[in-house]
């Protein structure tokens, strides 16, 4: 909403004299606009129309040495914590003379 002044002076020799300043709210309508537009943009990539796939297939080509080399270090992982949990076992067992 604009806000309006209007001035009104009286001059017997000249006369009446009104003078009306209109200020706008330019900057207001601007962010207004920018924020439309903004809502608009995120309406559109949520509501896009077009057909989405939950389906994805990754093909790594010559994998199979990493992958076997992973499988290799989670065994060696495996056995390691295993060997940790005997470890601490058989200490418990001899604080505890069981």
């Amino acid at each position: 909403m604009a806000s309006d002044t209007t001035h009104t002076t009286t001059n017997p020799s000249k006369g009446t004299h009104t003078t009306t300043k209109t200020g706008g709210n330019s900057a207001l309508a601007f962010i207004v606009g920018a924020l439309v537009v903004a809502v608009l943009v995120l309406a559109y990539f949520m509501f896009a129309a077009g057909e989405s796939s939950d389906d994805l297939t990754v093909t790594v080509e010559g994998a199979g040495a990493a992958v076997e080399s992973v499988e290799s270090a989670a065994d060696g992982v495996a056995g390691a914590v295993e060997g940790a949990a005997d470890a601490v076992e058989g200490a418990a067992a001899d604080a505890t003379n069981n």
